[in-house]
């Protein structure tokens, strides 16, 4: 049965173009296009969606305020679209926070959506299995770990810890993140976002983390109690010189269709790191990093997948444990103390 879809959006010119790109594929139907919410409120009760899109500037009530009443009232998967600005990148976090399953970034041109519409149709596939969930709060940075683990952590200054997701993957690097105590070994991550967007979600996780959260920069030392983020739209990639890692950031064509890619950090950290690193993969459609995990754990690193029961999208990985690249597969929740008992193991 094909996966029924609305779209919601002021623009008349997008809601046609959306229209006809998403029907061209025999896998979804788009059921209706409203203009704002208020419409489609109407047409949700009527035909029944599996997945919406959403615009976030809208007459009448903007995306935000609408997207926080369905996922109160009638939680579904709601893709949103924004534009790629500063301050699109801060509405895309209050999107996800939300419960958006995805937010997707805005062509600046009505005529350039067929373009987005090739990425979309994979997202929308992705997003009608999803299992969605109410909004959870921020987590209380406050956990208790033995004084051998932190000990251990303190000595620990040429541990590597990789981490990428796509889909689903910023609360679930939220929930990582803020395990983190203030001497975490350093850390590297790819979530995949768009430019501007990852900046935002940095600079927010940084005020509820232990850790120092940034927007990675190229020459960035990843050390002890800082996590790097890559920036949407440039690959990241590790370094080292003599016992100091840094990152380099760089543009480059897109790998596993994505940029910034996890499999190219993951094959920087197998080959600078080695022993020296954890890898873990976490909730996304697709398979970037798998490949990349995989040559981490044949390097000597350890690595983790998340398990599927606690994934948006367990699509990343489950293409990571078929080629037997991950060494445990644990539900999220468990996988920041799994990550400081392996650096814990390593010291």
């Amino acid at each position: 049965m094909a996966i029924r879809v609305l779209i919601v959006d002021d623009s008349a010119v997008v809601r046609e173009l959306l229209t006809r790109e998403l029907s061209s594929d025999p896998e979804l139907s788009v059921v209706g296009s409203a203009p704002d919410p208020y419409v489609a409120r109407d047409m949700i009760v009527q035909l029944k969606p599996d997945v919406i899109t959403l615009d976030v500037e809208m007459p009448r009530m903007d995306g935000l305020t609408f997207l926080r009443k369905l996922m109160h009232y009638y939680p579904m998967p709601i893709i949103i679209l924004s534009s790629l600005t500063p301050q699109g990148g801060e509405i895309a976090m209050e999107a996800l926070e939300a419960g958006a399953v995805e937010v997707m970034c805005k062509p600046g041109s009505a005529y350039a959506v067929g373009d987005l519409a090739v990425q979309l149709i994979d997202v929308i596939k992705a997003a009608a299995h999803v299992n969605v969930r109410r909004p959870r709060p921020v987590p209380v940075v406050a956990l208790t770990h033995s004084a051998a683990a932190f000990t251990a952590l303190a000595r620990t200054t040429n541990q590597v810890v990789a981490i990428g997701a796509s889909t689903g993957g910023t609360t679930a690097l939220q929930d990582i993140l803020v395990a983190m105590p203030a001497n975490a070994p350093g850390i590297v991550i790819v979530q995949h976002m768009p430019e501007h967007f990852t900046r935002s979600f940095a600079e927010r996780l940084n005020t509820i983390c232990a850790v120092e959260v940034k927007e990675a920069e190229n020459g960035d030392s990843v050390m002890p109690g800082r996590a790097l983020i890559a920036p949407g739209n440039y690959h990241m990639v590790l370094r080292r010189s003599g016992a100091n890692y840094m990152v380099e950031v760089k543009s480059g064509p897109l790998v596993s269709r994505h940029r910034p890619s996890v499999d190219v950090l993951f094959k920087s950290v197998a080959r600078y790191a080695g022993r020296n690193a954890v890898g873990v993969i976490l909730t996304g459609m697709g398979r970037d990093g798998a490949q990349g995990l995989l040559e981490m754990k044949q390097a000597g690193a350890a690595t983790i997948a998340q398990d599927e029961a606690s994934c948006v999208v367990f699509g990343m990985p489950r293409e990571a444990i078929a080629l037997g690249a991950a060494d445990i597969t644990l539900p999220l929740l468990q996988i920041g103390s799994q990550i400081l008992n392996r650096v814990a193991i390593a010291a």
